[in-house]
């Protein structure tokens, strides 16, 4: 018979992604992104600029997911995308002045998981350094 969900690792890491992202959702909205590009600025904020395939590998996610949603932050003022010289098929992609200050208005969410979860800062940092050593461990 299987493990309760609520006895499994990957159900309880899933719940609470999903709770999360729920309680990132309504301040998202009232900055005008979703939460893929909010993880594409944060990304850009780790660095001055990144091709979009740095992008995608940084957040584990297809190249061809990523093209777009950097597309309709470009539209949106938040980036500037431009071909790489060297090498044409790569397009580099950095944050504008907007992207920036978008950026440091994502604090909020950070603040407000802080508060919500009920946990300390060292908790929640101990927390992601387990669930980090975890992921890098199942990546080998």
């Amino acid at each position: 018979m299987p493990l309760p969900l609520d006895n499994q690792l990957c159900f309880t890491l899933y719940a609470t992604s999903m709770a999360i992202n729920r309680t990132y959702k309504p301040m998202l909205d009232e900055m005008g992104i979703t939460y893929p590009q909010y993880l594409v600025l944060n990304a850009l904020g780790e660095a001055d600029r990144m091709s979009v395939g740095a992008i995608a590998h940084r957040l584990a996610l297809e190249s061809s997911t990523v093209t777009p949603l950097v597309k309709r932050m470009e539209q949106a003022g938040l980036v500037t995308r431009q071909r790489n010289q060297a090498d044409e098929r790569q397009v580099q992609v950095g944050l504008t002045s907007a992207g920036r200050t978008l950026l440091v208005q994502c604090n909020c969410l950070n603040e407000t998981l802080i508060e919500r979860s009920g946990m300390t800062l060292a908790e929640l940092d101990a927390l992601n350094r387990q669930v980090q050593a975890l992921r890098d461990a199942l990546s080998r």
